[in-house]
């Protein structure tokens, strides 16, 4: 069992805890895909479904768009994700995430396996909407 830590709140992460983790990736290559720096951007996301331990890329239809005008929950709605990983969201696309019921971490590592491994050993920071990128050249 992993405890994902969240600020001072642990969350319980057990093998019998199902989840779907999507992470914006550059393209569609599994677990070695180089994750994409920013949600809005990305030309693919890349579920990771712990029931199963599958990964599957989605072609994004959100990818060229003006800052501030990302869809996220349209990007993703047919997904079915519990949380998403990503180096970079706007402050609006996290509180609209959050409010659809997703959690937004900070993402690590470069490849989707690596992010993932971090994401297991509770090692991924929860991005608030505090924290959110003020534009696509954030980080």
């Amino acid at each position: 069992m992993t405890l994902l830590k969240r600020d001072r709140t642990f969350i319980q992460f057990t093998e019998r805890s199902i989840m779907r983790i999507a992470l914006p990736t550059m393209g569609n290559e599994g677990p070695k895909e180089k994750v994409h720096d920013h949600f809005g951007s990305a030309s693919y996301f890349t579920v990771w479904d712990s029931e199963t331990n599958s990964i599957e890329a989605f072609a994004s239809e959100n990818e060229h768009h003006a800052h501030g005008s990302c869809q996220p929950l349209q990007a993703i709605a047919n997904l079915r994700v519990d949380a998403i990983l990503t180096g970079g969201m706007g402050m609006r696309a996290v509180m609209i995430c959050n409010q659809g019921g997703m959690k937004v971490y900070r993402i690590a590592g470069e490849t989707v396996q690596e992010a993932v491994e971090l994401f297991k050993k509770g090692e991924l920071k929860e991005l608030t909407p505090e924290m959110g990128c003020q534009g696509h050249d954030c980080h």
